[in-house]
């Protein structure tokens, strides 16, 4: 805003150049003041949020996101138009995580810490030539992993949250419809995890992670980290006939087992 008055001001005719209106000048300080802010609360949380994964893995430098926001072309908004993921590598599993939904609200002075909270997936089986070497991340975006995750991220971000739900359910599932339209789903998953009518099963909020659950210091607001876990489809079809309570103890087998949030293709049916 205060650009456009600039602009508008050098095109204005001589005769209008007085003293400027205090009012205005206000205006246009408040509104640096806010960009101000809000570019400090977003490079506070994306300190944050780099400290955390620092203590869970190797993180890689860079990240992978969109040449155009999805949310300028008819897709969820996030808190802003940045829409990231994070890579990081652990000994044995690599894990993907939304970087971005928790941002603060753009264009909103104070508030929360965008939706508070991030999503991610953890798994030792993504094929080697798309996992690649610590430094190599573009072919990630190739893996099911990546299409699971941005595919729930959307859900959440369209919903707006779903803290709300994780307090009242404490886990939730998710049924993720046409897989054999997938890009990299249908090619990469075994077939085991797909149901008959073409539906992949997931797992958000639990079992929970063997690493923090959430950030407590961000700059707004805690924010939490939440799991996301593909489901076989036997249990997807054991949860549409048995409803919530079979969902809770899927996950508790889950944790039991020691398979816990990481999804593993080998793992037996838990139900």
């Amino acid at each position: 805003m205060a650009l456009l008055k600039f602009l508008t001001g050098l095109f204005r005719p001589k005769a209008d150049d007085k003293t400027p209106d205090p009012e205005a000048l206000e205006e246009e300080l408040s509104a640096a003041e806010e960009e101000q802010w809000d570019e400090h609360f977003f490079q506070e949380s994306c300190l944050k949020r780099d400290q955390f994964w620092g203590a869970v893995g190797q993180v890689e430098t860079d990240m992978l996101g969109h040449l155009i926001s999805p949310s300028l072309t008819g897709g969820p908004a996030w808190p802003t138009t940045r829409q990231a993921y994070r890579v990081i590598r652990r000994k044995n599993t690599i894990l993907i995580a939304t970087d971005g939904l928790s941002d603060p609200f753009s264009g909103v002075s104070g508030g929360e810490n965008g939706f508070e909270l991030e999503l991610f997936i953890e798994t030792p089986d993504i094929d080697p030539e798309h996992a690649g070497q610590a430094g190599e991340i573009g072919s990630i975006v190739k893996s099911w992993a990546f299409e699971i995750i941005q595919n729930v991220a959307g859900t959440v971000a369209g919903a707006g949250g779903i803290n709300a739900q994780l307090d009242r359910y404490t886990v939730l599932s998710v049924e993720i419809p046409g897989v054999s339209q997938s890009h990299s789903v249908q090619t990469q998953v075994p077939k085991r995890f797909i149901t008959d009518d073409d539906c992949i099963g997931v797992l958000i909020g639990a079992p929970r992670q063997n690493f923090g659950t959430e950030i407590t210091d961000m700059p707004l607001s805690p924010v939490r980290i939440v799991p996301v876990t593909i489901i076989t489809a036997a249990e997807l079809v054991y949860i549409r006939a048995n409803g919530a309570a079979e969902r809770i103890l899927l996950a508790e087998k889950l944790a039991e087992s020691g398979i816990g949030n990481v999804t593993a293709f080998m793992r037996p049916d838990m139900i």
